[in-house]
């Protein structure tokens, strides 16, 4: 069911509600404390864009595998943009991006029972009419902007919807095989250098090679070495320069 809000603190925060059950959207024209990854507000032109939360409860997924809702959520956005057109890309671990440039923002929180997942909220940022931006966003675009249009965004909503539940049912049947290897190959910049930065500040430029299963960043190093990186230990660092 989608439940509509014209102003909420932030989506994840309503959510949290019990009441709201698996499958459950719910949607804010505006939030007056939308989070983002590390730390980031996110903020939404009212009318403009789609700021909304995803309840689910993957009771059959351990903690370790939760990566693998990650994967279907973001290779259903993927999806849910190829229906109108648009070519996107999964910039790890969840951002979606066209070229280079950020389309969606993605804030995952997980509730646990013992060694398992009990309930996941997924608050999600697609920036759909948005013609202007914030000059101090590195790297925004909307799907209006691509294609030079107006969309209708109940239409985006319900398309995700869909594809989600696709994706979802592929990761409830266990098919991770197929999961995990749809979103490598819709990774941003996979086989190609890319320039990261360290916690320390410094940078390393290494290839992109894809993705463990529970979710570290795989990349090999000028040297030829591989390494594998967990959220946080690095950060893409984008040359604003070419947007």
């Amino acid at each position: 069911m989608i439940y509509r809000f014209d102003m909420l603190t932030s989506t994840n925060d309503e959510a949290r509600a019990e009441h709201y059950r698996h499958g459950d959207l719910i949607v804010a024209e505006q939030q007056s404390a939308g989070r983002g990854q590390r730390g980031h507000t996110w903020l939404s032109p009212e009318g403009e864009n789609l700021t909304f939360t995803l309840v689910t409860e993957p009771t059959f997924l351990a903690a370790r595998d939760q990566f693998l809702l990650s994967e279907a959520i973001s290779v259903a956005l993927c999806d849910c943009f190829a229906h109108f057109g648009i070519v996107s890309r999964i910039k790890w671990t969840n951002d979606i991006y066209h070229e280079d440039r950020k389309l969606v923002g993605m804030l995952i929180e997980h509730f646990y029972s013992g060694d398992r997942l009990r309930r996941t909220l997924v608050g999600i940022g697609i920036n759909v009419n948005q013609q202007q931006f914030d000059s101090s966003l590195p790297n925004p675009i909307s799907m209006s902007l691509i294609k030079a249009q107006h969309f209708d965004r109940k239409e985006v909503l319900h398309t995700f919807e869909e594809h989600f539940r696709l994706r979802y049912a592929q990761l409830e049947a266990g098919d991770q095989h197929a999961l995990q290897e749809a979103y490598r190959k819709r990774m941003y910049r996979l086989g190609q250098e890319q320039t990261f930065r360290l916690p320390d500040g410094e940078l390393l430029v290494a290839t992109i090679e894809g993705v463990e299963p529970g979710g570290a960043l795989v990349l090999r190093h000028a040297d030829g070495s591989r390494h594998s990186y967990q959220f946080k230990e690095v950060e893409f660092v984008i040359d604003k320069t070419t947007l």
